[in-house]
């Protein structure tokens, strides 16, 4: 990884709501802090709102939708004004580095070498989308007379956007990205944990020129703002990215008003290693697949099968990197790996290093706290794991990964299958047919081939199962932010 630039902690210049092209108080008057993961300290006190904020950021949403400028702009000038955000992206990168750094946790390396770059290869590319959302001419049957029949592609309308924590900059601009190209509206309800960087993004889209009511941030808790977004009449669309149980409850709540929705849930994916891989490539791609971003990725590669013949010289290997990361400040160009989000966080996966032993599994290192703030957990790897214990099942979302050996692809196929989950998947082996096996049968949206945590906004991303439902990022996304209206014209 390239060395990333020297980068202060920036100030904070929003804590509002961004309410038709106003930054505004919420209803409530109340206020959360915002907390700094690597020290547990408040960076800011933001603005914590209700149905009232989300009722305003709604109608504003709407008036855009339907009477406003962006209803008359063109699909080429939607693009334009999204190049142009992507542009200020860019000339802002180092300062949305640090709020991202500041109040999520993770290293500045990881910032500057993945989030910001997506950031705006995202936005970019649905800028490109924009004015290549085409219909067709459908050939009807002649027989009842003479017909032009053609559709076009429509926006959804009011789109709800509610985003996690682990990359609150990178959620924004998936979902903000195929929305604003299909030429909806949105109102966004960051994770309370991080809230900064999206509204610095708001900020900008402000500066590019987006309307007032095409773009709304509302802050606060699920509970309240996030509950009132989805059960908002006047919402036609919820993207959530979160929790699965979250889901449950968003699904039944919108059921009343029949939104559509889609879901980018969690995961415990399968990393699998066979003998015959490049071992030192292996042990590469797991670091990467469980340890980036501090093991807070829904996709992390969690359950890493390795076969019987290569797995002590695996470990041993794969041990010795991990006691090697660098842990400390975010802010520090050398940090390997930084602070886990929140206090709730670091409770969580402690919890599970604890149940895991109590399991039987063997803690080969890692398991306790880094320094004496904030909120730091050491690389973990578990080794005598059993596909059935918990530390193999539920998602942790933290630095620890549980090591199970196996004898064939067979038998390594049915238990990478053996999950609720099927977000993302891997395999490592020098023989095509082996990979392509794995790929074909495991039950997942993605699998990487000696590779892990490839991204490219051009390839859909989702899961089976209690993964998700839908796709964000490439054309995929698209379906999920238009409508198709077929025409009818009698030409006799």
């Amino acid at each position: 990884m390239a060395t990333a630039p020297t980068i202060r902690p920036p100030s904070v210049r929003q804590t509002r709501n961004l309410v038709n092209g106003e930054w505004c108080e919420s209803h409530t008057g109340k206020s959360f802090d915002a907390i700094n993961p690597a020290t547990g300290e408040s960076i800011a006190a933001v603005c914590d709102s209700d149905h009232h904020d989300i009722d305003s950021a709604v109608s504003a949403a709407r008036r855009a939708l339907e009477v406003g400028p962006w209803s008359r702009m063109s699909a080429r000038d939607r693009g334009k004004l999204m190049f142009t955000l992507a542009e200020l992206i860019e000339a802002n990168a180092e300062e949305l580095a640090g709020l991202e750094v500041l109040n999520n946790g993770k290293p500045v390396s990881e910032v500057m070498a993945a989030d910001v770059p997506l950031v705006i290869e995202t936005i970019r590319y649905y800028a490109g989308w924009a004015d290549k959302l085409t219909g067709e001419t459908i050939p009807v049957d002649d027989k009842m007379g003479q017909f032009l029949c053609y559709t076009r592609r429509e926006p959804v309308g009011v789109c709800g956007q509610i985003i996690p924590w682990n990359f609150p900059m990178l959620m924004t601009a998936w979902k903000w990205g195929p929305a604003l190209a299909c030429g909806n509206t949105l109102v966004l309800k960051p994770a309370e944990q991080t809230p900064l960087t999206a509204l610095r993004l708001g900020e900008l889209a402000s500066e590019a020129g987006f309307p007032p009511g095409v773009i709304n941030i509302v802050n606060g808790f699920g509970e309240t703002a996030g509950d009132a977004l989805v059960k908002h009449a006047d919402v036609d669309k919820i993207a959530f990215t979160g929790e699965y149980k979250t889901a449950q409850i968003i699904m039944a709540n919108a059921a009343p008003t029949l939104k559509r929705l889609t879901f980018e849930l969690g995961g415990k994916s399968p990393n699998v290693v066979f003998a015959d891989a490049d071992i030192e490539q292996a042990v590469n791609g797991a670091m990467t697949g469980i340890f980036f971003n501090q093991g807070e990725v829904c996709c992390a590669g969690s359950r890493l099968f390795v076969e019987r013949g290569a797995h002590d010289d695996f470990v041993d290997a794969f041990k010795d990197r991990a006691q090697k990361r660098k842990l400390g400040d975010p802010f520090s160009p050398e940090t390997e790996q930084g602070a886990q989000v929140s206090q709730e966080q670091f409770e969580r996966i402690m919890g599970y290093i604890n149940t895991g032993k109590q399991e039987g599994a063997r803690c080969v290192t890692g398991g306790e706290r880094f320094g004496d703030k904030g909120f730091f957990v050491k690389p973990t790897i578990f080794t005598g794991v059993k596909n059935d214990m918990r530390i193999a099942q539920e998602e942790i979302f933290g630095p620890v990964v549980t090591v199970l050996p196996f004898e064939d692809t067979t038998q390594v196929v049915e238990q990478a299958n053996e999950t609720m989950f099927g977000l993302a998947a891997a395999v490592w082996t020098r023989d095509i047919s082996k990979a392509l096996n794995f790929a074909n049968t495991v039950r997942a949206g993605t699998v990487w081939v000696n590779c892990y945590n490839t991204f490219d906004p051009a390839a859909p991303f989702g899961g089976y199962k209690f993964s998700g439902h839908g796709r964000e990022n490439g054309r995929e996304a698209l379906n999920a932010y238009s409508e198709v209206k077929t025409v009818w014209m009698n030409l006799d």
